[in-house]
C-alpha cells in the first residue's frame, strides 16, 4: 500500500514538472512570437523611410497632363509622379529627361512598356497605373497610398459595367430621386462606331434621356458630374447621334485611350468631343468618385 502510494506521488510530481516545463516553453515561444525578428523590423523602417505614392493623384494626373498644351504640372501629384518616373527609369524604360513630375505622354507610353512586361495586355497595359503593377514598380523604392480601381464587371439595364460604375451610377440616382436607364455600356469594343473607341473600356456610359424636358437632362448631368463622372448632354447636332448623356467616370483605372483624353479635357474645360470646343455642361467642382466619397 504505501508502495503504491509513494508510486502516485512521484506520478504526481512528474506530472507537475511536465506542467511547469511546458508553460516555461509556452512562455518563451509566446514570447518570441511577440518580438519581431531582425528582418521584419529591417523590412518596417525601410518601408517608413520610402517615398509614398498618392495612387489617386497619380492616375488623376496621368489623365491630364498629356491633354495639356503646356507643361503644367498636376496640382498635388508632382512628388508621386517624380517616384514612378524615377523607378521607370532605373527600369530603362524613361529617359532622364522625362523624369520631371509631369506624366505626360512619355510617362503614358513607358508606364504601358512597364505593364507588358508584366505579360499584361489590353486595357491592363493601357498607361495608367493600376494598383497591381504600381506595387510592383514600386517594390524597394515606394509605397502607395489611397489605391483604387474598378471592381467586377456586372450588369445593368442588359450592359456591362464595373462596381465602381455601378456605384457612382446608383449615388447620382439618389441625387436625383430617380432611376438612369442605360443606353449603352462599358467594354464594349467596336460596339458603336460614332462612341471613338470612349466604350471600348470600362467607366464610361451613355445615360438614354427619352421622354427628359431640357432642365431635367441638364440636372442628370450635374449629378454625374457631382459622383466623379465628366458627362455632358449630347445632341444630334454634334455627332451621328440621338440626344443622350455621356458620362466617363474619371480615374477609372480600366478607361481606354479615348476615355482618359476625354476625362483630361473635362478637367481643362472642353467638352471632350474632337473639336475640343469649351465644356457645354454644368459647370460645378470637379471631384473623382473617392473625393465625393469623403466629402458626403
Amino acid at each position: 500500500m504505501a508502495s503504491a502510494i509513494k508510486t502516485r506521488t512521484a506520478a504526481t510530481r512528474l506530472l507537475a514538472a511536465v506542467a511547469v516545463l511546458s508553460g516555461l516553453v509556452m512562455s518563451v515561444a509566446q514570447a518570441h512570437a511577440a518580438t519581431p525578428s531582425p528582418n521584419t523590423e529591417a523590412a518596417a523602417a525601410t518601408a517608413a523611410t520610402l517615398p509614398v505614392v498618392d495612387m489617386e493623384a497619380t492616375v488623376k494626373a496621368a489623365q491630364i497632363d498629356p491633354r495639356r498644351a503646356d507643361s503644367t504640372l498636376t496640382p498635388g501629384a508632382k512628388d508621386s509622379v517624380l517616384a514612378v518616373e524615377r523607378a521607370l527609369q532605373a527600369r530603362g524604360l524613361l529617359d532622364a529627361r522625362w523624369v520631371d513630375g509631369y506624366f505626360g505622354t512619355t510617362t503614358i507610353t513607358a508606364y504601358s512598356a512597364f505593364q507588358r512586361s508584366l505579360g499584361y495586355t489590353g486595357l491592363d497595359a493601357n498607361g495608367l497605373p493600376g494598383a497591381t503593377s504600381l506595387a510592383t514598380l514600386g517594390q524597394g523604392r515606394f509605397t502607395v497610398s489611397h489605391k483604387i480601381g474598378p471592381g467586377a464587371k456586372l450588369q445593368r439595364n442588359g450592359y456591362t459595367v464595373n462596381t465602381r460604375t455601378q456605384d457612382m451610377l446608383t449615388e447620382a440616382e439618389r441625387l436625383l430621386g430617380f432611376k438612369l436607364t442605360l443606353s449603352q455600356g462599358s467594354y464594349n469594343p467596336g460596339g458603336d462606331p460614332t462612341s471613338a473607341g470612349t466604350h471600348d473600356g470600362g467607366g464610361v456610359v451613355d445615360i438614354s434621356v427619352d421622354g427628359m424636358s431640357s432642365s431635367t437632362r441638364t440636372s442628370v448631368a450635374k449629378a454625374l458630374r457631382q459622383v466623379g463622372f465628366a458627362a455632358w448632354v449630347r445632341n444630334p447636332n454634334q455627332g451621328d447621334w440621338p440626344w443622350h448623356i455621356h458620362a466617363a467616370a474619371i480615374s477609372d483605372t480600366d478607361l481606354s485611350t479615348q476615355a482618359q483624353h476625354q476625362t483630361g479635357d473635362y478637367y481643362l474645360g472642353l467638352n471632350g468631343l474632337a473639336n475640343q470646343a469649351a465644356d457645354d455642361g454644368p459647370r460645378i467642382p470637379i471631384q473623382t468618385w473617392e473625393e465625393y466619397q469623403r466629402t458626403h
